[in-house]
């Protein structure tokens, strides 16, 4: 892997790391959770774009989890164990971004803690498949 490849993947990581800790942040006793989730959402979608990166796919502009996994998959079929946890965060992009009718304005603690678990575990299982020198510092 060139130098460059190494720091865009990193860039990718530190930014996924970035969005995990606002999430726990931003989660607090009493604190609203509805931003607290989305980045959860964003932590599982920039680790995925990392390893992405790191095997040379083209990175494209989805929010979507679930096809990020699916296209992951293909490069290292162990991302296939992830689509439940895809399928679980990818609402969170929007779902609680902008109000909307039958939606309500935040989730629940016990939704918000589901959706921090699986994005923190998806984050350690990328940071487990690529080389260390990818590793945010």
């Amino acid at each position: 892997m060139a130098a460059t490849d190494t720091k865009l993947v990193q860039s990718w990581l530190l930014k996924a790391a970035h969005d995990l800790k606002a999430a726990k942040r931003l989660s607090g006793e009493g604190d609203p959770l509805d931003a607290a989730i989305y980045h959860c959402q964003q932590t599982a979608e920039k680790a995925v774009k990392a390893f992405l990166s790191h095997a040379g796919a083209p990175i494209e502009k989805t929010h979507d989890v679930e096809r990020l996994i699916k296209l992951a998959a293909n490069h290292l079929p162990e991302f296939s164990q992830w689509l439940d946890e895809a399928e679980l965060i990818t609402p969170y992009a929007t779902r609680f971004r902008y109000p909307m009718e039958d939606v309500p304005i935040e989730p629940e603690r016990a939704e918000f803690e589901e959706a921090l678990n699986a994005s923190q575990r998806l984050f350690d299982f990328v940071l487990s498949v690529l080389p260390t020198e990818t590793h945010p510092v």
